[in-house]
């Protein structure tokens, strides 16, 4: 492999792992499908290994391609950070910043915050990225992350804006057909909401507040999103957890068990120690802590 290997290529790779067909893949970028395709057969000629084999169902990425994958992922990322600082190079505090943060964070808290954000900077455009997947601050995945631990990597810098209360909660109309239990040995006799899938989350709560019945065999009600056990509490079907400073927010919704179940989450605001300098970075960052720090209760320091 002695000539470089262009980007396209690369591109046109990820969308074909993503979209399962060369078809999809053009849709997704905007080309012919024949271009697609000569882009994978150039890829592979220069790579020397197999990326795909075709199968009733559209195209199947080999080991190889797997293997590929993380590393086009990182170049993708990267592509994408140097076009937002290229577009926000200049005077004033203009250009892109991308955003991660939790499903409810980004949905439920930080939508105000940034509305307000491009009222007082109007040239700043916004990418927000709600999930509950840690993107990679090194490989460029997001600017700004709102993170539920400290950052580890040395690169990053990071700024605490308190702990996210975490409790049990449930609607009133839920509480006032069923009963509210008074000791946590009473959930078992409750619709319990909560996740299908292990969670580093739930394996810490269970650590911290051993409750019999807060596994997943007792949920009645099981989803692994966020925003749709927070949708499940609002409906009344169950008791489920809730961040206390959301539940706040409607009269309906009443914490059951205070004094035996309430988790802090320590957040924080993480970003690349390369953005330090920059104005649109800067902007955003102390927005997002100032919208925070509010959400928490923590005092400004």
């Amino acid at each position: 492999m002695t000539n470089p290997i262009g980007w396209e290529l690369y591109r046109s790779f990820l969308a074909v792992l993503d979209e399962g067909s060369l078809s999809g893949a053009a849709r997704a970028l905007g080309i012919t499908q024949p271009t697609a395709g000569r882009h994978i057969a150039a890829l592979e000629s220069a790579l020397g290994q197999v990326l795909f084999t075709r199968s009733q169902t559209g195209l199947l990425a080999t080991d190889a391609a797997l293997a590929l994958r993380g590393y086009a992922q990182a170049m993708q990322s990267n592509a994408a950070a140097l076009q937002r600082a290229a577009a926000g190079h200049g005077a004033g505090i203009a250009g892109t910043v991308r955003i991660s943060a939790s499903e409810v964070i980004g949905i439920e808290v930080l939508p105000a915050a940034l509305a307000q954000l491009r009222r007082d900077h109007p040239r700043l455009t916004i990418e927000l990225a709600p999930t509950n997947r840690v993107q990679n601050l090194l490989l460029r995945e997001a600017d700004i992350a709102v993170r539920m631990a400290p950052p580890s990597q040395e690169q990053l810098i990071a700024r605490s804006v308190g702990a996210v209360d975490i409790g049990l909660f449930a609607h009133k109309d839920y509480l006032r057909r069923h009963g509210t239990p008074s000791t946590p040995a009473d959930l078992a006799g409750h619709a319990l909401i909560g996740y299908d899938a292990e969670t580093p989350f739930l394996r810490n709560a269970r650590k911290r507040f051993p409750v019999p019945a807060w596994n997943r065999d007792a949920f009645a009600l099981r989803a692994d999103s966020d925003l749709a056990q927070l949708a499940l509490i609002r409906a009344g079907a169950g008791i489920g957890t809730c961040q206390a400073a959301l539940a706040r927010r409607d009269k309906a919704l009443v914490r059951v068990l205070p004094r035996d179940v309430a988790f802090p989450l320590e957040t924080w605001i993480t970003m690349h120690e390369d953005l330090r300098a920059s104005p649109r970075c800067k902007a955003v960052f102390d927005a997002l802590a100032d919208c925070l720090l509010a959400h928490t209760g923590t005092p400004a320091a």
